[in-house]
């Protein structure tokens, strides 16, 4: 199983070395037996980057976990099974994503308390994201609003905190209608969190940042009807 050297809390690490355990030069992907690169997943995008070897360099453009294995689909030429690499992920994709993602939770949270909508589903890009949300039907003013406490949550620059808690401590912490942790399978446990200060603790396996304050501000750019009692909201992050 491959070992992931951002877990719990090392998504500012840039570059590793690791061993390839698989090569599918049908599928043109890797196995390694340690990354830093991010799995597609929780509405993430997978990290982009290189990774290269004594007579080599290849593209990493896709990470999936599949059939129980973290593949790295390449663009270019395969290293050998047994290979030592270097790995080096693109550091402006991952930043922004992390960026976005916290950013988020924020938004997420911030309209869980104030108009009691959950989180349906959302989808993070390293330029614009969106959440969907249920139950709700926002108006302009609710727009500014959300916008006004998100930024407020950002500029106070609270510190975030990413750990391993068991599953049953969770589950407790984690407010209703945050997160839908029935759809995490049982046997996963402990679980990785990731809090912000006092304000929001969510199960998560994406990449953040270490504090609000490197998120800039957020700006709520569209938001459109998704159905009955579903809104989503779309946003962007000014630097």
């Amino acid at each position: 199983m491959t070992e992931i050297l951002y877990y719990p809390d090392n998504e500012y690490l840039k570059e590793f070395d690791a061993t390839v355990e698989k090569v599918d030069e049908e599928d043109g992907y890797l196995v390694l037996d340690r990354t830093l690169f991010y799995k597609q997943g929780g509405g993430q995008p997978a990290d982009h980057g290189t990774i290269t070897w004594s007579d080599g360099e290849t593209e990493v453009e896709d990470v999936q976990k599949e059939h129980g294995e973290i593949r790295h689909y390449i663009s270019g030429d395969l290293p050998e099974e047994g290979d030592e690499v270097h790995g080096r992920i693109d550091w402006d994709r991952r930043y922004r994503h992390m960026k976005m993602h916290t950013a988020q939770h924020i938004v997420s949270k911030v309209v869980l308390d104030i108009y009691g909508a959950s989180t349906a589903g959302n989808q993070v890009h390293a330029d614009r994201s969106r959440i969907d949300f249920e139950p709700a039907n926002f108006d302009e003013q609710d727009l500014k609003k959300i916008q006004e406490e998100a930024n407020r949550v950002i500029e106070e620059d609270i510190e975030l905190s990413k750990s391993e808690v068991p599953r049953e401590d969770l589950e407790e912490e984690t407010e209703d209608g945050r997160t839908n942790l029935d759809l995490i399978p049982d046997h996963i446990d402990p679980l990785r969190a990731v809090e912000i200060g006092d304000i929001d603790i969510c199960p998560c396996g994406g990449t953040h940042v270490d504090s609000t304050g490197e998120l800039g501000q957020l700006e709520i750019v569209e938001r459109r009807s998704k159905g009955a009692d579903v809104e989503r909201v779309e946003f962007v992050l000014q630097n």
